[in-house]
């Protein structure tokens, strides 16, 4: 009898421990997610813009008031793009400027270009239009790379282009240069370019993919607070940063490119015109159209 109960005994201890072993190393049914499965969760369900909502807010905004117009929008940190007739070549006017800054600052990255290089103004030299403050200076008259390069981008000083693009980086190395960066749509010695190619270029600065940081820098100051705020950033708050490049000339040239920023939101903006029948009210146009696609984007 006392053999009978050993032997239960056994076979009792025998199964609990059975039992415990499954239970402690049973997985579990739902395991925890891997570090940044939350992320990806997330993700899926972040609401994605549509460029066609943007599109059809841009073209309501301007509807028949401009007839031959280009808005060109990307996105730096996703996929976003939204274009209305991007790829259409326009008069550049002053915002083929910008190739010419590039290109010095890619040539001073390289070390062939200096800054300090002083250049004197000739009698031929003077480009008697537009904007620009050095055409009523007098021949003779000296000035370091640096301060044409400002007086460019700042104040859009015809003669300081003239100069930079004639005695420190001449056009055809400049188109060469632009050509090599995928500009395409770009030519200097006509004066043309597209939403487009002003986007690969401004996109290309901005990423650092020109010259390093510090010049990078440089080039962005003298994009921001320029003497001609009334178009992009006409309608925009105070804390975005606004770096860009104007453009007007005859024929209802009104132009504006750029790049806003504003915390981790950063995209190029660009808006191209000719044939603006009203040119005086294109500028408050072209402010409404930026704090449209501002809002949409923020």
């Amino acid at each position: 009898m006392r053999a009978k109960w050993v032997v239960f005994l056994i076979f009792i201890a025998a199964v609990t421990s059975s039992f415990v072993w499954v239970r402690e190393t049973r997985r579990p049914v739902i395991s925890p997610l891997q570090e940044g499965s939350y992320k990806k969760i997330l993700s899926v369900f972040t609401v994605r813009k549509d460029p066609l909502i943007l599109k059809k807010k841009v073209q309501e905004t301007i509807d028949n008031t401009w007839n031959n117009y280009s808005v060109y929008v990307v996105d730096f940190n996703s996929n976003f793009t939204m274009g209305i007739n991007e790829n259409e070549i326009f008069t550049a006017a002053s915002v083929n400027k910008l190739p010419i800054m590039a290109a010095v600052y890619y040539k001073a990255q390289k070390g062939e270009v200096n800054f300090d290089q002083i250049v004197t103004l000739q009698p031929e030299d003077i480009q008697d239009y537009g904007t620009g403050s050095i055409r009523y200076d007098a021949p003779g008259t000296t000035y370091s790379v640096k301060t044409l390069m400002r007086l460019m981008m700042q104040k859009s000083d015809n003669t300081a282009a003239f100069l930079l693009g004639n005695y420190i980086v001449e056009l055809p190395a400049i188109q060469s240069i632009i050509s090599e960066w995928g500009l395409t749509q770009t030519d200097m010695v006509n004066n043309k370019a597209s939403n487009h190619d002003m986007y690969i270029l401004l996109n290309k600065i901005y990423g650092n993919n020109i010259t390093n940081a510090a010049l990078t820098a440089e080039m962005l100051g003298f994009m921001r607070d320029s003497d001609f705020e009334d178009r992009l950033p006409g309608e925009l708050p105070k804390e975005a940063t606004v770096y860009h490049k104007i453009g007007t000339g005859d024929g209802g040239i009104i132009h504006d490119v750029g790049i806003v920023v504003n915390g981790k939101t950063a995209y190029y903006v660009g808006i191209m015109t000719a044939d603006i029948p009203d040119p005086e009210n294109a500028a408050k146009l072209e402010a409404k159209v930026s704090k449209i696609i501002y809002d949409f984007m923020n």
